[in-house]
């Protein structure tokens, strides 16, 4: 039987950490089944879903040992089923000159309408000509069946506004 960890890594950016990290979660028996791994800055960030033999779980701490002393930051989570009904999903992109609050009125306005956030990416790029710093934003949504798409997307569209910039909203393609 397998258990589903949530595993989450931070610190220096340098040569072979993904090797490392999943080298050591390869001898556990585990499986990466869905991650994102990035660099910020000079740090370097992995966020993984893994499933494992049950009888491993205990054992990930200490096989993680080596880079805490290192200085890295690991955290292990068993995941909970999430509860809910069927949902359709929606890509979001928002973009705009950049200033505080942006993701902030974004999920507001879809938490607002019950509707959950599965993934996002933000970034800021400058404008070609004025060098002016734009925000941009990708998020793909889980809509809760039965929530009217007009009344959603009018609140996402109002906190676009609220925010001062453009929102687009397509339905995603089936994986």
């Amino acid at each position: 039987m397998s258990t589903d960890i949530v595993f989450t890594l931070t610190g220096p950016d340098r040569v072979g950490v993904v090797e490392e990290v999943t080298r050591v979660m390869l001898t556990l028996g585990a499986n990466v089944e869905t991650s994102r791994m990035t660099r910020l800055g000079g740090e370097f960030a992995i966020l993984m879903l893994a499933s494992l033999p049950h009888e491993k779980v205990d054992e990930v701490d200490e096989a993680f040992g080596p880079l805490v002393e290192q200085g890295y930051k690991v955290t292990t989570g068993l995941t909970q089923a999430r509860a809910g009904g069927a949902a359709a999903i929606y890509r979001v992109e928002v973009q705009g000159a950049d200033h505080e609050g942006i993701v902030y009125e974004i999920a507001s306005g879809l938490s607002a309408r019950g509707i959950n956030i599965e993934s996002i990416e933000t970034s800021i790029r400058h404008a070609p000509v004025s060098g002016t710093p734009l925000f941009f934003m990708a998020a793909v949504v889980a809509v809760p069946s039965g929530l009217a798409e007009t009344d959603w997307i009018e609140t996402l569209t109002a906190a676009g506004e609220q925010a001062n910039v453009d929102v687009q909203v397509t339905l995603a393609d089936p994986e």
